[in-house]
């Protein structure tokens, strides 16, 4: 007879969360008036979710502003209740969704210590035993005599995660908080992390730095407008956020993949591994890539031009050419073509945009006839490396 499957710490059966939003105007003549706000619809940030999560296990959360993440984490901390379905917690919760949350303003820190660990489950003698090595973790020494009120995004967040891990939680939740801190403390966060995890916290991260949550999470969710659309392995889970953000691209741009008809229209902008048809999103750094174009000519274009750019996220240009020297051979009205170019994708960890052009080139010079919608795309790196470009650097001893 088979064992039984142990019971999960986190468990989400049907959970909606409905919010009302008010579409009119807010105007201060209704309010003096005491009129009430009239037109309201209603907001799904979480819908129909359901989900189980293992004791030990550490799972991140992807998914675009607004996709539902922090509402999940404020069900399963219970800051919020769901409308519909039901959320199960097992064990003592350490939230760390907001800066600075629960700490009172006008108390001190250390002040702010008890309190916290007191409604984190840690008695007074518990706070007592364990007081100098949280102020030590947070590395607010100076300052634990000081109103909080005082300290800077980074202080309150180094003092709330050293409660919060000194409280031995069974389920620790992180909400983006630790971006605000320096690298070397959110380096000594997630080794921390990593310890209490061996020792069985489950831990749900919620993060827009795909490389924390690649690099902590054996296991990833992708939601995208309040649903759950993927739940897996990590790696798999990146390309599938990736994908959601470009199809939510598309449906943003209206569009915009063409411009008005100038003679061409860009059909599909597509990124795939070098021979292989199907597109892909996720890369290992230094793996070639191959970005294709597919346009449909809607006049004769005598000499072709593709233009390609990657950048960062934050739209810092990593690459970008031409083939302005080189144009492809005349295009018929009404024919339809597919360009590639093809790259090694040498850059550091994290995520990515690729975007192309199509011109008509003469004397020189080009015409602009359209432009593809962004592609975004992930690179898997080593953790360390960074800058614009992962130029392989390696490190030697050469003297004695």
């Amino acid at each position: 007879m088979s064992a039984s499957k142990p019971e999960p710490v986190i468990s989400l059966r049907d959970v909606s969360k409905r919010y009302v939003k008010y579409d009119d105007q807010p105007m201060l003549a209704n309010a003096l008036r005491f009129r009430a706000r009239s037109r309201r619809s209603t907001l799904l940030a979480v819908d129909t979710m359901n989900l189980d999560i293992a004791a030990g296990e550490s799972v991140g959360v992807l998914g675009r502003n607004g996709a539902g993440k922090s509402t999940l984490l404020q069900l399963l901390c219970g800051v919020t209740a769901p409308s519909s379905g039901v959320v199960s917690v097992r064990g003592k919760v350490a939230p760390l969704i907001s800066v600075g949350v629960g700490f009172h303003p006008e108390l001190t820190g250390r002040e702010n210590v008890y309190v916290n660990g007191t409604i984190l489950g840690m008695s007074s003698a518990e706070i007592d035993r364990r007081l100098d090595s949280i102020v030590e973790f947070a590395e607010v020494e100076e300052f634990i005599d000081t109103p909080v009120k005082f300290y800077s995004s980074g202080m309150f967040v180094r003092l709330g995660f050293s409660v919060a891990v000194a409280a031995d939680p069974d389920v620790l939740l992180v909400d983006e908080v630790l971006a605000v801190g320096d690298f070397a403390f959110q380096l000594k966060c997630f080794a921390r992390m990593q310890e209490i995890r061996a020792q069985g916290t489950t831990i749900v991260v919620v993060s827009h730095n795909i490389n924390v949550v690649r690099g902590f999470c054996d296991r990833a969710l992708v939601m995208s407008h309040g649903q759950k659309v993927f739940d897996g392995p990590t790696f798999d889970a990146i390309s599938e956020f990736y994908n959601v953000v470009g199809r939510e691209a598309k449906e943003d741009a209206f569009g915009a993949g063409e411009l008005a008809d100038h003679g061409a229209v860009i059909e599909s902008l597509t990124l795939h591994n070098v021979g292989v048809v199907e597109p892909v999103l996720h890369f290992d750094s230094g793996e070639m890539a191959a970005l294709r174009l597919r346009v449909r000519a809607t006049s004769d274009i005598a000499n072709p031009v593709m233009g390609m750019t990657i950048t960062t996220e934050s739209g810092t240009v990593v690459y970008s050419d031409t083939n302005l020297m080189t144009p492809f051979p005349a295009l018929s009205n009404g024919e339809v073509a597919e360009y590639e170019t093809r790259l090694a994708l040498s850059l550091p960890g994290g995520g990515y945009l690729a975007t192309a052009s199509f011109h008509s080139a003469a004397g020189g010079n080009s015409v602009l006839l359209g432009r593809a919608v962004p592609v975004t795309f992930y690179v898997s790196a080593r953790s360390l490396a960074s800058g614009v470009a992962d130029l392989g650097g390696t490190f030697h001893r050469v003297s004695s």
